[in-house]
């Protein structure tokens, strides 16, 4: 099928009749996602949702709007696979959760992920009334946003992480069944289990799911069609996952180095492993530089009266948190940790834990701080990242044929990956973001 549709492209193209929606990159510089070098002065045809040619020399297009890229760098769109969207629960304007869910804090906080480039992510647990209703909104066109996938609940053992509202908890098998059944009917993107018992840093032991459970939950998802991830945060237990059949992985290792066996056995089994700097390094970085919400793509995507508040009020209750000064000492073993899983070939994907767009770029930055090339992190937020979701043959690299999510940049991003910050324009399934009709600073009451 994509042969025949190549071929009626190019039928279209070279006789001059390129649809009305088609559009033309001339003379850009195309860093495709794939890790190849970069490459100068390249054409890339879209037609309709799709990228129909990719050429070193020029392409006849007549009817395409051309955009010129001279001086400018094409990317594919960004993924973050793993985020929790603000918005599930709503606050109250003196900070206090309230049981009701903001669908305008929560469509804001999406469209904050477009303005900066990312144009997938996947939410990895929240009220699934919430965000099923935020993915139906997307799919149906009925807000600007990126392409969103789901899990909804999550699936674990009764008092154990991650055991919240929406959760499924579980005890044994089949009694099981009923509960999962339940959840598979809202028709999850994928399946997000939690295998943590904790005892780390400040947290206390809790229970964990078993491990012949957790392999028969993984097993019953994947026979209707449903990936899988699962939070764990140490190698012994990554490993046991992995033995149960699990299609990825949630975070990397953070409670201590692993061992150069495991980054050999995970560049060998190539199963995805979500990246998640982002969210423990961001307390730290919070207390000791809050400066850093003075950047532009923060300051468009947040309120000055929420900067304020995270600038006085999170800050102060950051500094005084154990968390957070574990976290700083820990964040470093992480990085090296997915240094060498990615240098033993294993497959990145980028992820923040977080819920704004701005946070996908200060996760690239800490993996290249890890000692990942800049070129190579461009492909773990892009190629990689869709793999995890088990969508790299339609996403995640700028190919003939896949889906048109692109991003034209202003700077360089192999050279230096904060250039991925500098955007000029965002694309989604071919059509360009109009950055005036989002929804931002996000609308929150949270101040």
């Amino acid at each position: 099928m994509k042969k025949l549709f190549m071929a009626l492209v190019a039928t279209a193209m070279f006789g001059g009749h390129a649809s009305a929606q088609s559009l033309l990159f001339e003379n850009v510089t195309l860093i495709d996602g794939t890790g190849r070098a970069p490459v100068e002065n390249a054409s890339v045809l879209v037609e309709g949702e799709r990228i129909a040619l990719i050429s070193r020399h020029a392409i006849d297009a007549p009817k395409a709007k051309r955009i010129n890229g001279q001086g400018k760098y094409l990317i594919p769109g960004l993924m973050d696979v793993h985020i929790h969207l603000r918005g599930g629960r709503a606050f109250t304007a003196d900070g206090k959760r309230k049981a009701k869910a903001d669908y305008d804090e929560g469509t804001g906080a999406l469209q904050s992920f477009l303005r900066s480039g990312v144009t997938t992510v996947y939410d990895a647990g929240n009220n699934p009334e919430f965000i099923f209703e935020l993915r139906r909104r997307e799919r149906a066109g009925e807000i600007i946003a990126p392409r969103l996938l789901a899990t909804g609940g999550v699936v674990t053992y009764p008092g154990s992480h991650g055991g919240g509202p929406g959760a499924a908890l579980i005890t044994g098998w089949p009694d099981a069944i009923p509960a999962l059944d339940a959840h598979i009917a809202l028709k999850p993107d994928l399946l997000k289990l939690t295998y943590e018992e904790r005892g780390w840093g400040a947290r206390p032991l809790i229970p964990f799911l078993p491990q012949d459970l957790m392999e028969k939950v993984i097993a019953y998802y994947n026979d209707h069609g449903i990936r899988t991830t699962v939070h764990v945060s140490g190698e012994n237990r990554a490993r046991e996952a992995i033995a149960a059949g699990v299609d990825t992985l949630a975070h990397p290792v953070i409670v201590g180095p692993i061992t150069d066996e495991f980054a050999k056995t995970m560049g060998a089994k190539k199963i995805p492993m979500a990246t998640t700097l982002t969210i423990g390094e961001n307390y730290s970085r919070l207390a000791e530089h809050p400066e850093h919400l003075d950047q532009p793509l923060y300051q468009a995507s947040l309120s000055k009266a929420e900067i304020d508040y995270l600038k006085t009020t999170v800050q102060a209750e950051y500094d005084a948190r154990i968390w957070t000064w574990w976290m700083k000492i820990m964040t470093p073993v992480a990085q090296e940790n997915l240094r060498k899983i990615h240098e033993a070939g294993g497959v990145l994907a980028l992820a923040t834990d977080q819920s704004i767009g701005p946070a996908t770029h200060r996760e690239m930055e800490l993996l290249v701080d890890a000692g990942i090339s800049p070129l190579d992190v461009i492909k773990i937020g892009t190629l990689g990242a869709a793999k995890l979701l088990g969508m790299d043959d339609e996403l995640g690299s700028i190919e003939e044929g896949k889906i048109a999510d692109l991003v034209l940049l202003d700077g360089d991003p192999s050279k230096d990956i904060n250039n991925a910050k500098l955007i000029n324009s965002v694309y989604r399934s071919g059509k360009a973001i109009d950055f005036n009709k989002l929804m931002l600073p996000i609308p929150s009451q949270k101040k």
